[in-house]
């Protein structure tokens, strides 16, 4: 019974470490804030431009394309 708990144990610790290290997906969003105090490419977080542009209302930043987002490779399928 001992050896059985234990295998249990070990298969979960396994399954736990290696759910943990697969990569997370990230979702790549369309607009990017960019400025003197973002750089480039910015605080990439906006999925309108109207959302970009809200934040940037009254500071001295401007809304640019997420280069990540525009230069990405397509797929084919067949």
């Amino acid at each position: 019974m001992r050896y059985l708990i234990g295998a249990f144990l070990a298969a979960a610790s396994v399954l736990t470490i290696s759910a943990a290290a697969a990569p997370a997906s990230a979702h790549e969003y369309r607009y990017c804030l960019q400025g003197r105090e973002w750089g480039y490419p910015g605080n990439c977080q906006f999925s309108t431009y109207r959302q970009c542009m809200a934040t940037a209302s009254g500071t001295y930043a401007y809304c640019g394309i997420n280069p990540r987002a525009a230069f990405r490779e397509r797929r084919h399928y067949r």
